[in-house]
């Protein structure tokens, strides 16, 4: 699954005068959603820096103001050495940082993901003693977080003596940017039962980790609870719940969903795009393309890749080849590996394996095993003798990046074995066994009454399994008796 960007807001100096104090809130808010970064989880960050900063007296301006002020400025125009030269100087110079200086250079160490750098800066809050500080603390989840150091993250929230809302949101982020989605959830009930009232911010980052989950019934209650809350619906809410309703395989709900929504961005096309596409849609999906080319909001590179999927479910090979075109031509979009690849798919699919083939070897950058295996795939789902030796160079190139991946080499022993080539898959299987590569079992899952259950490949562990595969069988020689029907 694709998963959608964060736009993140650009920071607001404290001001300058008493007399726009009362403004902070109002301005910082104007500028959320000011500037877009590629990074993934959808739309939180925008909302976690909503924390207001301790009001400033500046009647009385200390040199550390404006020592932060420059910090601050190099840092918001992507100037990040600069910002760190700065506070060498400033420290060179005697002047003692306070809580406004940390919160920023942490935030710069999060930004260009500088592990060593934010260790260095938290060694200096430890340093200073504003370690314990909540905007500092705050800070550094959200750092640790962005920089997939989760267990320290949550050290630093663990050690809180204070925690405000940002805390919580803070961690949440964190937990289903590391992908650790039921501690996301875990810690959102652990949130309300600490007495904090969930927001937008709150309520989006869970509803991100009930898609990552394709837990409906939870996505379904947190978006009861942003009716009951009288949340504001705006267009970071929405689009995660038409993204979530459609991961989940609810298409219907984020149809509605997405129709009801006032302001739509980009990103609610594209999850509502994406959504119509990977549930078999396409038409829908392309069709949602057209209104939305008709209207202000222009495609960005997730855009395309929900409607080069819906090529892929369709077969529309000629249309794949113009929306693909037209991505980088028309609308300036530099194609990346997942456009590359659903072409590749779009063409393997129809049968096209040598077109295929010859796309991949054209390619501007070098494929990654993915697109290869997506060949493979292909080369199985269509065998014939023409296409062998493309299939047994796709397989070379697949095996020579991933020697070690156990569902590439069970998908060649199968493949010797459909050709009767006994021999050469008892060798591969041989070569799996002495050097102790498994393949990872096939899963699937059902949500029944809330619970996700899941089902593994050859698993008998489940309750009553023996009446499962006895439903299953029946299940398969019904559409094969309708199939030769």
């Amino acid at each position: 699954m694709v998963r959608l960007l964060i736009p993140t807001a650009k920071h607001f100096f404290p001001p300058k005068s008493s007399n726009h104090i009362s403004n902070t809130k109002s301005q910082c808010l104007s500028i959320l959603n000011y500037r877009s970064c590629l990074k993934p989880l959808f739309l939180i960050h925008t909302l976690l820096h909503k924390e207001e900063e301790p009001t400033v007296n500046t009647s009385k301006i200390s040199p550390t103001f404006s020592w932060n002020k420059l910090i601050r400025v190099s840092a918001e125009n992507g100037e990040h050495k600069k910002a760190f030269t700065v506070y060498a100087t400033m420290q060179r110079k005697g002047i003692k940082p306070n809580n406004f200086t940390f919160p920023i250079l942490i935030k710069s160490c999060a930004s260009f993901l500088g592990r060593k750098e934010g260790r260095q800066i938290h060694v200096h809050t430890l340093k200073f003693g504003l370690d314990c500080n909540v905007y500092v603390e705050n800070t550094l989840i959200h750092f640790y977080g962005s920089c997939g150091k989760i267990k320290d993250a949550k050290k630093v929230f663990d050690s809180m003596s204070v925690r405000t809302l940002v805390s919580w949101n803070a961690i949440l982020t964190a937990c289903v940017e590391n992908s650790l989605f039921d501690d996301s959830i875990q810690l959102f009930v652990k949130m309300r039962d600490s007495g904090f009232d969930p927001d937008e911010t709150t309520m989006v980052v869970s509803l991100s980790a009930c898609s990552e989950l394709g837990n409906l019934s939870l996505g379904k209650w947190v978006h009861s609870q942003v009716a009951v809350r009288g949340l504001i619906m705006n267009c970071q809410l929405g689009t995660a719940l038409v993204n979530m309703y459609a991961k989940s395989g609810a298409v219907e709900y984020a149809g509605l969903v997405f129709d009801r929504m006032c302001n739509k961005n980009v990103w609610t096309w594209s999850a509502m795009i994406l959504g119509f596409a990977q549930h078999g849609h396409a038409k829908r999906a392309l069709e949602l393309f057209s209104k939305m080319m008709k209207s202000s909001v222009r495609p960005n590179y997730v855009t395309f890749v929900g409607v080069l999927c819906a090529c892929s479910h369709a077969g529309l090979v000629d249309e794949g080849y113009r929306y693909f075109h037209e991505m980088e031509h028309v609308h300036g979009i530099q194609p990346v590996m997942i456009h590359y690849g659903t072409m590749v798919d779009i063409l393997g699919r129809a049968g096209h394996i040598n077109e295929a083939y010859d796309f991949i070897l054209n390619m501007p950058i070098e494929p990654d095993p993915v697109v290869w295996r997506t060949l493979l795939c292909a080369c199985n789902l269509h065998s014939n003798e023409g296409d062998n030796k493309i299939r047994d160079e796709v397989r070379k190139r697949l095996l020579k990046l991933e020697p070690r991946r156990g569902g590439n080499l069970v998908m060649v022993a199968n493949m010797y074995a459909d050709e009767g080539m006994w021999d050469k898959a008892a060798k591969v299987r041989r070569v799996m066994k002495d050097g102790g590569i498994k393949k990872m079992a096939g899963e699937s899952s059902i949500e029944l009454d809330g619970s996700i259950h899941i089902f593994l490949s050859g698993d008998k562990s489940q309750v009553d399994y023996e009446g499962m595969y006895e439903i299953l069988d029946g299940l398969n020689l019904h559409m094969k008796i309708h199939d030769n029907g």
